[in-house]
């Protein structure tokens, strides 16, 4: 559908449109095509709506995009580093006609954007993973639409934003780039430091920002990058409420903490160029630039990589209008008992790392490291083992001894009356939550991811469970692994007994079925399983009772800490 009204001018500090505007476009896109965004689509949507991107007015055409991979400039002229991108897949591509109008949507289908077809084009994904990160990247390793598509076509157009997408969390520290510009004239800023942080900061961090804004006269804007998945994320909010904590450390004008929907991607060396082009959109002067290549954080020592990126980014200052500060690295005088920036090789105090290998490992955290505020918004978070919760994952052949072990262990981490417990059986799971599920390679990985995301909501609410499907391929046991660490502990059994042995005890007759032919697709005899190549235990239990076996994994979580 082509929409006969001309468009207005956009609103001045966004590109969201007049209400009158936006009741006709709703009637309208009844009959419109949607596309659905995924989280990282809609970051970027909420950048071009809010003029941090300026001066893209919506997604990247052909013409823009070939010309900012062969000279980091927009068609017209325009420096801008990065191809900015919407990925649709190939059938609803060829669907779409040049002038077209197509309602953009969240998962929820709440329409936030109307995008005006401009062209529509099959990129060379190769070609572009090269330009961006050099010859040694793989095509499928970037992506500029953000798409989890494997062959993506791109659409480009002109956005008109019917609303910002929706975000309820930290909603008062969640400024547009105007209203960050509005505050800085209201509070006298003339130089702002933008700084941009993918971790909590301490003690050694909040001396460094005081020295370099009193060197340059500045206040400072600090931004916690954002976890698109963060509704699933334990460490955004943690993130977030250490910034607040943090902030509050410096004097009332010295500092404002605003998160904007910027986030860690696969840009290369020239998302520095960007990252500095949104800073000057937000009415920053300079710009921290992190030396996020260091084989050791805590060694005081510039990669060859990040001095050549602080040196093209002072070139580019006259362009971008940010002047570039490198990070510096912080040691404890321990006369004056305060933090110094250093360059003589010591060990540099700048250490999250070590903070959170502290507090899992159940240390005290030193009075000199960090904040009691942060400290306390990490240790909601970062627990020892015998605090977290933790699955218990048992993969085997049927008739190894998984179920009986799993029927154990839930008795015994029941005893320790400590954490909840729940019991995650294969065939308790396949009753109960995969029953329109067959035996197929889908199939069955599908229902262990499904095991995979129960057990992971188990153990972010500090849960212990005890999970016991076959499991016959790596590929979904990786994915919950992922999907329970991201949360706790994870503890994956290998229950090892062989074939000839699980076929002796049958006790549910299906392999004297599969070799009679009644039933097919049975694991281990005509279809594989494939060992775990590095799980915490295995367990043999042709020559071991319940009990016995049960005790090996016992011993190993008093071993890990987690009892």
């Amino acid at each position: 559908m082509q929409y006969s009204e001309s468009l207005p001018a956009y609103n001045a500090e966004s590109l969201l449109v007049h209400f009158r505007r936006v009741e006709l476009l709703k009637r309208q896109a009844i009959d419109c095509k949607s596309i659905f965004l995924n989280p990282h689509q809609l970051c970027d949507l909420e950048m071009l709506l809010s003029r941090a991107y300026y001066p893209l007015d919506g997604y990247m055409c052909r013409d823009d995009y070939e010309s900012v991979l062969d000279n980091m400039k927009l068609a017209d002229g325009t420096v801008w580093p990065l191809p900015i991108c919407l990925g649709v897949d190939e059938e609803f591509a060829k669907s779409l006609d040049t002038g077209e109008c197509v309602a953009m949507r969240d998962a929820e289908g709440f329409m936030l954007a109307v995008l005006t077809v401009g062209e529509v084009w099959q990129p060379d994904l190769e070609r572009e993973a090269k330009v961006i990160w050099g010859d040694a990247v793989e095509a499928d390793s970037v992506n500029a639409s953000l798409s989890s598509l494997e062959n993506p076509w791109y659409v480009g157009g002109r956005i008109e934003g019917l609303a910002f997408p929706q975000r309820y969390d930290f909603t008062d520290i969640r400024l547009t780039p105007a209203q960050v510009h509005r505050y800085f004239s209201q509070k006298g800023w003339r130089k702002v430091i933008g700084v941009q942080a993918g971790r909590p900061l301490h003690r050694a961090d909040r001396a460094m920002l005081e020295e370099i804004a009193n060197e340059e006269g500045a206040s400072i804007l600090l931004s916690p990058l954002m976890f698109p998945s963060m509704y699933s994320s334990v460490d955004h909010f943690t993130l977030v409420r250490c910034m607040q904590e943090f902030v509050g450390t410096f004097p009332r004008n010295k500092a404002l903490l605003n998160l904007m929907p910027w986030f860690e991607r696969k840009m290369g060396p020239k998302g520095a160029l960007l990252r500095a082009i949104v800073n000057k959109n937000y009415g920053c002067t300079h710009m921290l630039v992190w030396d996020s290549g260091k084989a050791e954080p805590r060694l005081n020592v510039l990669t060859d990589e990040f001095q050549a990126h602080i040196d093209w980014l002072v070139e580019q200052k006259d362009v971008t209008g940010i002047v570039p500060i490198k990070e510096r690295c912080m040691v404890l005088d321990e006369g004056r008992k305060e933090y110094v920036s250093s360059e003589s090789g010591k060990l540099c105090a700048n250490d999250h790392n070590g903070i959170v290998s502290l507090l899992t490992r159940g240390k005290e955290v030193p009075e000199w490291m960090s904040f009691p505020g942060v400290l306390d918004a990490l240790k909601k978070t970062y627990k020892p083992p015998s605090k977290q919760g933790f699955c218990l994952f048992l993969t085997g052949l049927s008739g190894a001894g998984k179920s009986t072990m799993a029927k154990v262990l839930y008795v015994k981490m029941l005893e320790l009356n400590d954490r909840p417990v729940t019991l995650l059986d294969g065939d308790i799971v396949r009753t109960n939550l995969s029953s329109e599920l067959d035996f197929s390679k889908e199939h069955r990985n599908l229902n262990v991811t499904r095991i995979g995301f129960v057990a992971s909501e188990i153990v972010k609410n500090g849960g212990i469970a005890v999970c016991a499907p076959i499991a016959p391929y790596p590929e979904s046991r990786r994915q919950v692994r992922e999907a329970i660490e991201q949360h706790g502990g994870f503890v994956e059994i290998h229950v090892s007994t062989p074939l000839e042995v699980c076929e002796q005890r049958d006790r549910k007759g299906i392999y004297a079925k599969a070799r009679a032919g009644v039933i097919k697709g049975l694991t281990g005899v005509d279809d594989p399983y494939i060992d775990p190549e590095n799980p915490e235990l295995r367990i043999d239990t042709s020559d071991l009772t319940p009990s016995e076996a049960v005790q090996q994994v016992e011993l190993l979580l008093g071993t890990l800490g987690y009892i």
